[in-house]
């Protein structure tokens, strides 16, 4: 399959609308439902620090075209600031393919 090289600037925006989606998911289904206190955009405070942490990592990446991370010989995350990440990407990915939503989870991958 063709991948067309997207600039740097549109790549951040695109990640960034993904990560805030997946983020947004998982926060609201793993912790907003359970009782811990919205703090800031629909975000309970691990996961707003996780999302500004996640934008933050994307923007410095220096590679260019940036690969996934999984696929990444970098790891510009911490190790726990990655478990995370991989928690919320595997629970939020089921969770869009449970409910049909393929264009958000081929938007992460294309």
């Amino acid at each position: 399959m063709f991948k067309r090289a997207l600039s740097k600037e549109k790549r951040i925006k695109k990640d960034a609308k993904v990560l805030k989606k997946f983020i947004k998911v998982y926060c609201k289904k793993n912790h907003l439902k359970n009782g811990i206190k919205e703090h800031k955009e629909g975000y309970c405070k691990e996961c707003y620090d996780l999302l500004h942490y996640a934008l933050k990592r994307n923007e410095k990446c220096p590679l260019d075209p940036k690969p996934q991370c999984k696929h990444c010989t970098i790891h510009c995350y911490k190790p726990e600031y990655r478990e995370k990440i991989k928690k919320v990407m595997k629970f939020s990915g089921i969770y869009f393919l449970k409910r049909g939503r393929l264009d958000w989870v081929l938007h992460y991958f294309f």
